[in-house]
């Protein structure tokens, strides 16, 4: 993860196309109108995690197995809204950006909960006037994501969910800064250990009784 002086769009675009997966390319210095046309240029590709504060751009490819367990923990939450009763809005990877604060991320995948009604039907989300996602899941498994969670702060993102293979954590924003938080905010009493306990139950019992049991688990919380 060495910072390179790379000085033109195609060259960066070269570097991240010969990243190794799990690797990390950053770039010093890049304009907010060449990190759009970038993003424009890895559109679709769900190999690349692209950031940028301040002029850093940084962008990460994944491992493998990191696609399987993001689109595992959305079916965990859809089915933990299902039992809420609680609308969902999936954005998946989407890119999060603020050209006014000149910062952007793009998490593993992004839900509205509680902001579900004011997204409905939108394709085209703008943070200078749309809100945040409410949750953001970092699956951080060579990375280090807690880089992005300044941007994530600025773009005023309530919540962020971590999990790096084994361990999955909740960060709650409080005074613009993240701190650990024992259970979720939108999803009352719902904690990181139950996501992960449900991750691990899907390697040894499959993804379906995971999701079963997974389920068990949330009723209690609406009978309690």
């Amino acid at each position: 993860m060495t910072p390179m002086s790379l000085q033109t769009e195609s060259e960066i675009l070269e570097a991240a196309e010969h990243l190794p997966d799990g690797a990390t390319l950053i770039v010093p210095q890049v304009s907010w109108d060449n990190y759009e046309r970038l993003l424009e240029d890895l559109d679709g590709r769900s190999r690349f995690r692209v950031s940028y504060n301040c002029g850093r751009l940084e962008i990460v490819t994944q491992l493998p197995e990191h696609g399987e367990y993001e689109r595992f923990i959305e079916d965990l939450t859809r089915a933990a809204c299902e039992v809420f009763r609680l609308k969902l809005e999936k954005r998946g990877g989407a890119t999060w950006k603020r050209r006014s604060l000149l910062k952007g991320a793009e998490g593993d995948a992004s839900y509205y909960i509680e902001n579900a009604k004011r997204v409905i039907g939108k394709r085209d989300i703008n943070l200078e006037s749309d809100p945040p996602p409410d949750i953001v899941l970092e699956v951080d498994l060579t990375s280090n994501s807690l880089r992005k969670f300044a941007i994530y702060a600025a773009l005023r993102v309530p919540e962020i969910w971590r999990y790096d293979g084994q361990i999955c954590r909740f960060f709650g924003l409080v005074d613009g800064k993240y701190v650990e938080i024992p259970s979720s905010r939108f999803l009352s009493g719902l904690t990181g250990q139950m996501l992960a306990d449900a991750i691990e139950l899907s390697k040894t019992r499959g993804q379906d009784e995971a999701i079963r049991s997974f389920r068990r688990v949330v009723r209690k919380l609406v009978r309690t």
